[in-house]
């Protein structure tokens, strides 16, 4: 008994300072400039410290590590005066030297670094030059439009730390890592911020992020008040919510993510040559997209809490989505005949190339991701009432990752992308024929296709215009483009829900990611 007492305070000190949520797999990396994927950015967000943020409820900019910036008039270079006395969480003083070094490591072509990606114009690469403790100019080999907004996915490393990536400037640093059950930060004690009466930020002490793919194993836990929040909430989870306590229930509309299918290009992948040709014919995926449903997935995946999606910005971004397209319409039949032109015929209930194979491939997804198990099932459904045959494979996310982005021992996929801006500039690494983003067929030398060659030529347009409506035609060609190829099939924008603990003050859920923490240090608990 004599235990109780320190378990019980250690239980109060436990609950004030220590906010807990999941990460649904495993980081691929901790390093903020090689974050790509859900938890790795998570971790980035949290830990690493930008010049610039964007706002993820005003969508505006906001100044942060930059005490002040200058764009040239000709949009090819910027002039950032940086705070004065900050220092990173081992006491290393932050200075231009860091924010000139980082940007020459991100943008090393051996590093790979998505955070680097969208930093170079013609191929090549933006440079800095210090030219003062307090002042850096990064200079583009083109203009680049709204280049300010690009440093909001630039976490900025230390030159001389000994910790190296691990030295943070954000809120939170990475205090210990254990594979497969949790990442956990602790608190940056030289965190430079500080709120309208002086106090330092942030005010939680730690943040404690087990690793979780399981849904409904999230869902119990914050219903017993393990956790504090769910950045994202299946729409059926988010149901039962709202019925149980609506007050931790947050729908704040139409998110900018996008689920979508796509069939793997790659010239070198294990795939027969005769399912590469199915995959390259625009007719073939075409068909493949007629003959999905998509009002059935927002209907059933979504309950209602989605819409069919065009391309990959959805109608939450008012300005870059464009208006005048419409999703695939529902028509078997039309996909039929789109087949017929590639000479595939339908004998009883199976569908037969013109070489006489049987179509039937595989789709990989993330197992535990039940919003896309029970899509690859309606889709699965929808393919075989035209005599395709689909096979699902789940995996867990970093055997998924490695295989489409490393192996390419895969037929499908589907997947999810999460849109962290609103401006194209910060998808260069999508579209560029040459990124290893670029999810069909990765790191092309040149364009495999004369429609990707048109939008490598339309990206870099747009991002060298400096007038904001002539960057929105030429990126509304780019989406004519993915509309009429469909290299990824789009099928649907998710409602942006999440779950909020009534004892965690200070969050206001927002479309872009991250939804619910964006502003994690003025979160607090009571």
């Amino acid at each position: 008994m004599r235990w109780l007492p320190c378990l019980l305070a250690c239980q109060a000190l436990f609950a004030q300072g220590e906010l807990r949520f999941n990460l649904r797999h495993e980081p691929k990396t901790l390093n903020p400039i090689l974050a790509a994927e859900d938890a790795s950015q998570a971790i980035a967000y949290l830990t690493g410290g930008v010049l610039i943020r964007v706002n993820r409820l005003t969508q505006e900019l906001q100044p942060e590590l930059a005490e002040s910036w200058k764009v040239a008039p000709d949009n090819r270079s910027i002039v950032i005066h940086i705070r004065k006395g900050v220092r990173f969480s081992d006491g290393t003083p932050f200075t231009a030297e860091d924010v000139a070094w980082t940007l020459q490591t991100a943008t090393d072509p051996k590093l790979h670094s998505p955070a680097g990606e969208s930093f170079s114009a013609k191929g090549s690469p933006a440079r800095g030059q210090v030219l003062g403790p307090d002042a850096v100019s990064i200079v583009f080999a083109a203009p680049v439009a709204s280049l300010e907004r690009l440093f909001d996915q630039l976490p900025i490393l230390s030159s001389k730390s000994p910790l190296k990536e691990k030295a943070a400037l954000g809120p939170f640093m990475v205090a210990s890592y254990q594979p497969g059950i949790e990442v956990v930060l602790r608190r940056n004690p030289n965190y430079w911020k500080k709120d309208a009466s002086g106090k330092q930020l942030p005010y939680l002490d730690a943040v404690r992020l087990p690793i979780q793919q399981n849904r409904e194993i999230e869902f119990a836990r914050f219903s017993r008040g393990e956790i504090h929040l769910i950045n994202q909430l299946e729409p059926e989870l988010f149901d039962r919510l709202k019925k149980a306590n609506p007050e931790a229930a947050f729908d704040a509309g139409p998110s900018t993510d996008v689920d979508f299918l796509w069939f793997n290009q790659v010239a070198g992948a294990s795939i027969p040559d005769y399912k590469k040709d199915w995959f390259r014919s625009r007719n073939f995926r075409n068909a493949i997209s007629r003959a999905i449903n998509r009002e059935d997935l927002c209907r059933v995946v979504f309950r209602g809490r989605g819409r069919p999606a065009v391309g990959p910005f959805s109608p939450a971004n008012k300005f870059w989505f464009n208006a005048k397209l419409t999703p695939s319409r529902f028509d078997p039949t039309a996909a039929l005949k789109l087949l017929q032109q590639d000479g595939f015929s339908r004998k009883g209930d199976v569908l037969f190339d013109k070489q006489g194979h049987a179509v039937e491939f595989s789709v990989i997804t993330n197992a535990g991701n039940r919003i896309r198990e029970r899509m690859a099932v309606l889709i699965q459904q929808d393919l075989q009432a035209i005599g395709v045959k689909l096979n699902i494979v789940t995996l867990d996310f970093p055997s998924l990752i490695e295989r489409i982005t490393k192996t390419f021992q895969y037929e499908s996929c589907l997947l999810g992308l999460t849109n962290v801006d609103l401006d194209p500039n910060e998808m260069m690494n999508i579209w560029m024929s040459s990124s290893e983003d670029h999810g069909w067929n990765p790191s092309q030398k040149t364009p495999a296709t004369p429609w990707e060659a048109e939008i490598d030529n339309l990206m870099r347009a747009q991002s060298a215009a400096g007038e904001r409506l002539k960057r929105k035609a030429l990126f509304d060609r780019v989406q004519e483009i993915l509309r009429q190829e469909e290299p990824y099939i789009y099928l649907a924008h998710r409602n942006s829900l999440s779950a909020v603990s009534p004892s965690l003050r200070g969050v206001h859920p927002a479309a872009l990611f991250p939804q619910t923490y964006w502003d994690i240090e003025h979160l607090s608990l009571k």
